[in-house]
């Protein structure tokens, strides 16, 4: 059951919510359903994908959303020539005390952004593996743990793009979601040229909650209830992934516990202390449509990722509550309601 303290949890995370929010969509002009997916990924834990054509604001996106929150921020640029210890740290032999001397890298941040990450060489893109995995780095048999809250949002270019290496299919799995910004609207655009025309929104931007607040914030995303129902939902539509005719790698359990973490933070968003099936549905494209390696046939026909995922949405029988006059079940769906951004009854949504 969901104690009084948790739901005054949730009323807090609405209202920390909206305020982070705000501060990114003043620097994201005109796409809302962006800077609302990369507060869910935060609050779930997670860790997010950009992916764009040059120029859309992916690096703006992650600087505006790092800045908004009191927090230690790191910045890597990928390059060919980075290292794998530039990105974790290096043991460091000192003279005077006659000993190694650990020299933290990039990572040793609560919010990590790593801008064009498939320029670099997959090894280097492989020192992000155990971090963004098991929030620790092993440096010479060493455990070193990473700060409370982390998060690394990376941006990268198309893999069509000149000099670029297409992310393993390891690394594209630690990502809880994908998102593409895309070509903003001629009005955006407009009030973009206002805004960025002079001096960069980024240099007036002043945090708008604190590391610790955030922390607080997860754990109140935790206590989101989700039914068995839609558990199962959550299992059938990645299950569906794996035996789907158009696709030779599916998406892995990894890809399940995402997507109902990102669930239970969508719910929460919305000022709602139960999932839907409504929220697995809206997040199974961002988060399971990377993992997905479509077969050469399905590339031959033009048919993507996220085709494929929409039509297992389709296919997949949605599960309803309880019929008669028994109460509605908390976390499942009601016949007859929209299943797409339900809004409930008194609900704040973001």
């Amino acid at each position: 059951m969901t104690t009084y303290d948790d739901r005054a949890s949730l009323t807090d995370l609405t209202t920390t919510a909206e305020r982070v929010r705000r501060s990114v969509e003043g620097v994201i002009e005109g796409k809302p359903e962006v800077v609302r997916l990369s507060l869910t990924v935060l609050l779930a834990e997670g860790h997010l994908l950009i992916e764009d054509v040059p120029g859309v604001g992916k690096t703006m996106l992650a600087k505006a959303l790092a800045r908004s929150i009191d927090c230690s921020v790191r910045r890597i640029q990928f390059t060919p020539d980075l290292l794998p210890s530039d990105i974790t740290g290096v043991s460091i032999f000192d003279q005077q005390r006659r000993d190694f001397e650990f020299k933290p890298g990039a990572i040793f941040a609560q919010i990590v952004i790593g801008d064009e990450i498939n320029r670099a060489s997959p090894k280097t893109q492989s020192a992000l593996l155990e971090s963004m995995e098991e929030r620790q780095v092993t440096i010479d048999g060493h455990t070193y743990e990473l700060p409370d809250p982390f998060m690394v949002v990376a941006t990268q270019n198309p893999v069509e793009m000149e000099g670029t290496y297409p992310l393993p299919e390891a690394q594209r799995d630690r990502f809880m979601a994908r998102v593409s910004i895309g070509y903003p609207s001629p009005d955006a655009e407009l009030q973009m040229l206002d805004v960025h025309g002079g001096l960069s929104p980024l240099d007036d931007l002043q945090p708008v909650a604190h590391a610790h607040d955030i922390v607080k914030l997860i754990d109140a995303v935790r206590t989101v209830h989700v039914a068995d129902a839609v558990r199962r939902y959550a299992v059938e539509l990645v299950g569906a992934t794996r035996s789907h005719p158009d696709l030779r790698l599916g998406a892995s359990p990894r890809a399940t516990l995402h997507l109902l973490r990102a669930a239970k933070a969508s719910a929460a968003l919305s000022g709602r202390d139960y999932a839907l099936p409504d929220d697995v549905q809206a997040l199974a494209t961002p988060v399971l449509a990377h993992r997905l390696l479509p077969t050469a046939q399905a590339q031959l026909n033009r048919r993507t990722a996220e085709q494929v995922v929409l039509e297992i949405i389709q296919r997949t029988p949605v599960p309803t509550s309880a019929g008669g006059t028994a109460p509605p079940v908390p976390g499942l769906h009601e016949p007859g309601r929209p299943l797409y951004n339900q809004q409930q009854p008194g609900a704040r949504r973001l």
